[in-house]
């Protein structure tokens, strides 16, 4: 294609781009929502007055500022799944918060330039959960699995001129839940007007079946709603990269007879998309009726390949590689399940620092935001929908709507996320007990079948635990990917008795541990409780029926068969408090390999040694604040990318020690297990293969807590009104070391272009609310979140505390 008729398609392209606001129009409903907790059956109608109501903006979580209470979903269960005996009280299973019950949503909102020949559609992104939906008094529809995305047509229901009100009912009930599952319109809403012949939400699917070095074979199928099925109908689509240019072209009538259009594309030298280049590009879909625009639809894509084969694993565009994985839940801490998308981008930042490469959306559909981000970041995802079949795990689980909308559900989700190149694999489910039962099997084909027959280019896996059932009643050889929870040592039963040919760890390590706490004596422990309701960041102690990290490492390096692991979890998330799920208080987990302020506990740094082989780390481990320990044997370890260090106390040297086999924890972490503590300096040298010193770290004893040091993980913010800033606060002595035992209350004081949002400090036992502005520090830090407004101008954020130094610092907003 010559310069000239490039700049001319381009120039087109642009010109159907801004004559979108004509062809389709789509509207975030975010502002000047009313909410009310509890029954309300007279709010659906247009004449009901919710002035009394609370004013709220979407996305929103009603049950995320507490109180919380032990008594909040109380459970008496057997976990199963965690090899428990006999049903017990669990008081923070799902986080001590009060989210059971009912909660209306209304708001009053006009559709711009709606008239004759024109569609209305409502986007849910999720609510939660069992959403009745009500458009000026007349029911819309309903959708009770609150982590789907779905929509209804509401057109019938609009008035043509004049403000329309849109009511949603949602309700949760008890027991519903392993985990927090947030309450109320979580994700976003969106109000989309289109002409009457347009593409329908989730419209396109685009494949790339054909790469090489020189072009890319790009596959694209197009459906259009139509109400005049006699006129003629042309599709034309301009396929565009990163840089905005046009690089294939497309025209394509509509079959008279059919909804769907194919339309094939070559795309020359592609730039294909992985972790490390997330390039994307673009198809913008143009709808034609005659000579008349009806619609423009633009659809992100990559071009990349993927393969799953015996002997080789695991292949993203032609080279193999081990997934380096974590699990998520939805929650963001403290903001709760209300979706912001400058929170996930901070964690999908933090993760990849780490060296991860791919997120497990445990155990559910993802928000769009996350899997959006992870395109443009380079972050594989491997989409999961469900945590129960039909056999239930807890009374009012998934399991109540399995037979009625396990179809429906799945392809929503299919043609939700089956355009993201990010997205490697389907997850049909995790840990469901239906692996013990005899349809176990038939069912996961089922349901396998259905995104085979949606989405033939991705393979489909589930997260088992019952490895005996699995493999002996056929669960497993269903499957494309053998996915197993926590059974590394039983990998090579797997694969020599399974047709796959390779397997992953879709749930592996599940360690426990508080950032900053290190309980004495250091040794290995399953479900060790303490009496302060904390557990070891020695990251020794695991779950009954889970790991150490390295005990998962050894297997994947060793194995060539497995593919990968998926971490429990990446981020601390509410609920869950193992091993105090029956000793309140805990409200939220200890897995994480960040608490749930997002502040790295030690284990980060033992996985980064691993995974981030483009920067070196070396990390030393514990604190050395030990007043009455003097004398006694202090462990130190070190989580390091090198394979050797020297460690020094107080300028002696303790020995040189590298890593090796004869453990596997010797082979991952430098240990001197024999060090008595003396207060001072702890030291440690890094030296290269070659035996240069080449690295050095060091940790000292902390003086009385002196003043505040701040951290902002931005300093720069956009004026969206969503935008975020997460800032560290650090007690410090008067030297600036860390003071690890520091517990001060802080205070937050936020002005200008902006304001306070809300606190974690990832103390699993703190009862504080998150949306005060106040905490104390635990283990002398917490992280408290500052958003900006939606004005240009600056921020000032301060901290106090009786008997320290204050500290403030500053935003720009623009």
């Amino acid at each position: 294609m010559n310069k000239c008729k490039t700049s001319l398609l381009l120039a087109m392209v642009l010109m159907s781009v801004k004559g979108m606001s004509q062809a389709r129009q789509e509207y975030l409903l975010e502002k000047n929502w009313k909410f009310a907790k509890g029954e309300h059956p007279e709010a659906l109608n247009e004449a009901f007055n919710d002035k009394g109501w609370e004013s709220v903006t979407v996305p929103h979580d009603w049950a995320i500022k507490g109180p919380f209470d032990g008594n909040n979903d109380l459970q008496k269960v057997q976990i199963v799944q965690n090899g428990e005996q006999e049903a017990t009280m669990k008081a923070g299973r799902t986080g001590g918060l009060p989210f059971i019950g009912k909660g209306w949503y209304r708001l009053s909102f006009a559709v711009p330039q709606f008239s004759a020949g024109k569609r209305v559609v409502l986007l849910f992104d999720g609510a939660m959960s069992n959403a009745e939906v009500y458009v000026n008094g007349k029911k819309a529809g309903n959708w009770p699995y609150g982590y789907n995305s779905f929509s209804f047509d509401i057109t019938d229901y609009i008035h043509a001129k004049g403000q329309n009100t849109l009511a949603v009912k949602l309700e949760n009930f008890e027991q519903a839940s392993r985990w927090y599952p947030g309450a109320g319109l979580y994700r976003n809403v969106h109000l989309i007007v289109t002409n009457d012949t347009h593409v329908p939400v989730w419209g396109t699917y685009i494949t790339t079946p054909v790469i090489t070095r020189d072009s890319a074979a790009v596959r694209m199928v197009t459906t259009i709603d139509r109400s005049n099925k006699q006129a003629a109908v042309t599709v034309k689509t301009n396929l565009l990269n990163a840089a905005g240019k046009i690089v294939a072209t497309a025209s394509a009538p509509l079959p008279a007879d059919s909804s769907r259009v194919t339309q094939q594309f070559s795309v020359a030298e592609p730039a294909l998309w992985s972790p490390e280049t997330p390039v994307l590009y673009k198809a913008v879909t143009q709808v034609y009726e005659g000579a008349q625009l009806k619609d423009v639809y633009e659809t992100p894509f990559g071009i990349r390949s993927i393969e799953y084969k015996a002997g080789k694993g695991f292949l993203l565009n032609g080279s193999p590689r081990k997934f380096k994985g974590v699990c998520n839940h939805h929650d963001l801490g403290p903001l709760g399940a209300a979706i912001n998308t400058a929170a996930l981008r901070r964690q999908v930042t933090l993760l990849k620092d780490m060296g991860c490469d791919a997120i497990r959306t445990t155990h559910n559909m993802p928000a769009p935001e996350l899997v959006k981000l992870c395109d443009e970041m380079g972050i594989m995802v491997m989409v999961e929908s469900f945590d129960e079949w039909k056999a239930p795990k807890v009374k009012n689980g998934y399991s109540l709507y399995f037979d009625e909308w396990v179809e429906k559900d799945l392809i929503n989700m299919l043609h939700h996320f089956r355009n993201n190149p990010s997205n490697i694999m389907w997850s049909i489910g995790n840990e469901v007990p239906d692996q013990s039962s005899a349809n176990g099997a038939a069912i996961a084909r089922r349901l396998q079948d259905i995104c085979h027959r949606e989405d033939p280019t991705r393979p489909v896996t589930v997260g088992m635990d019952r490895f005996d059932d699995a493999i002996n009643k056929g669960f497993a050889a269903v499957l494309d990917i053998p996915g197993f929870n926590y059974k590394p040592n039983r990998y090579p039963e797997a694969h020599n008795k399974l047709p796959q040919g390779f397997l992953m760890g879709s749930e592996t390590a599940s360690t426990v541990s508080s950032r900053g706490v290190y309980k004495f004596p250091v040794e290995f422990f399953k479900n060790k409780m303490y009496d302060d309701n904390q557990c070891s960041s020695y990251d020794f102690e695991a779950c009954s029926w889970s790991q150490v990290p390295d005990d998962e490492f050894v297997q994947q390096d060793d194995l060539d068969y497995t593919i990968g692991e998926f971490v429990w979890t990446g981020f601390d998330y509410l609920g869950e408090p193992t091993p105090y799920d029956s000793k309140w208080p805990s409200h939220s987990s200890y897995f994480g390999i960040f608490d749930l302020a997002g502040i790295p506990k030690d284990r980060f740094y033992l996985y980064r040694s691993r995974w981030n082989t483009q920067q070196a780390t070396l990390h030393l481990l514990p604190h050395w604040t030990w007043p009455g320990r003097e004398g006694q044997v202090t462990p130190v370890f070190c989580y390091t990318s090198y394979p050797t260090a020297e460690l020094f106390i107080n300028g002696k040297s303790m020995g040189k020690i590298s890593k090796d086999t004869s453990s596997n924890q010797s082979r991952y972490r430098l240990m001197w297990k024999d060090v008595v503590y003396q207060p001072g300096t702890i030291r440690v040298v890094a030296y290269d293969a070659a035996g240069k010193a080449v690295a050095a770290d060091s940790v000292k004893t902390a003086g009385t807590p002196h003043h505040i040091q701040l951290t902002a993980d931005r300093t720069v913010l956009t004026a969206d009104g969503k935008d975020l800033a997460y800032i560290t606060a650090t007690v410090v002595d008067a030297d600036g070391n860390v003071c690890p035992d520091a517990d001060n209350l802080l205070q937050f004081e936020v002005s200008g272009a902006g304001k306070y949002k809300a606190v974690a400090n990832g103390d699993a036992t703190s009862l504080e609310l998150f949306h005060l502005p106040q905490m104390k520090a635990f283990s002398g830090k917490l992280a408290f979140i500052v958003q900006a407004g939606e004005k240009a101008g600056s921020i000032k954020a301060t901290v106090k505390s009786d008997q320290l130094q204050a500290a403030s610092c500053v935003l720009k907003v623009k």
